[in-house]
């Protein structure tokens, strides 16, 4: 049986393709201002990558914050659901999973067989997501990638103290001014975020193993940060910007048309 599963984000959309409940293509671009087209497109990648036509396509989940305007999706299932059974497909022995994206960061617990036991979502502010990291790299001339390569190499940091976006930019052009190395400012940042994140931990609780999903699971200086705050490692499955519609796909497996 070949199953599908969009990920429609506020920043990117994600499509996996499963044939009998393997991993066989998928897809990732910019969601934009039409995310019923992004959807569409991540749709087509993926298939064109899987080699599958689309009416070979027995099931098809939506989730994330736009599913509902997934026209062709026979069932919209929520993000928090898709990426406990996503990562736990993935990784087994997680009980803790700490999602950030572009807009929103989660913390989910789940059980043996990755169903939602407990869960929590930042405010709607942007701080301390995938989003806040892109607005300080503007402020700060550098790109995402270079960001996290100098946080992990800063012997030190500055205070960021807002949580908000807007101020905690404020905060970073003033410390530019006084002369701050750029590598403790972002050194700074990136404490910042997993102040947030070990907050919302702390709301759940914390269960072995924990793994983190999301684009910014990407950026080592988080993970590896976040690691030392909870005194244990923070595992990162393959693909964790996809991991939301590789759930929905396995999803689908257990679905009716």
């Amino acid at each position: 049986m070949i199953t599908v599963g969009v990920d429609i984000g506020s920043v990117t959309t994600k499509a996996v393709v499963l044939v009998d409940g393997e991993w066989r293509g998928a897809s990732l671009l910019a969601t934009g201002a039409d995310n019923r087209g992004s959807a569409e497109a991540a749709l087509v990648r993926a298939l064109a990558e899987a080699g599958v036509k689309r009416e070979e396509v027995a099931v098809i989940v939506a989730t994330g914050y736009g599913r509902i305007n997934a026209p062709f999706a026979h069932r919209q299932v929520t993000e928090i659901t898709c990426h406990g059974k996503g990562c736990h497909a993935l990784l087994p022995q997680t009980r803790t999973i700490v999602d950030v994206g572009g807009q929103d960061s989660k913390v989910i617990r789940v059980d043996d067989r990755g169903r939602v036991v407990d869960f929590v979502m930042n405010d709607k502010c942007a701080a301390g997501t995938g989003r806040f990291l892109e607005v300080m790299a503007r402020a700060l001339e550098t790109d995402l990638a270079g960001m996290a390569a100098l946080a992990r190499r800063a012997g030190t940091s500055v205070p960021i103290s807002s949580t908000c976006t807007v101020f905690a930019e404020s905060e970073v052009v003033s410390y530019v001014a006084q002369g701050r190395p750029k590598e403790e400012i972002i050194r700074g940042l990136h404490e910042a975020i997993v102040d947030r994140l070990e907050a919302m931990l702390g709301r759940v609780g914390v269960e072995p193993a924990v793994a983190m999903t999301g684009g910014v699971a990407l950026n080592r200086a988080i993970v590896e940060e976040l690691s030392r705050r909870l005194g244990m490692e923070v595992h990162v499955p393959p693909h964790p910007q996809l991991v939301g519609a590789f759930g929905a796909a396995l999803i689908a497996c257990t679905a009716t048309a």
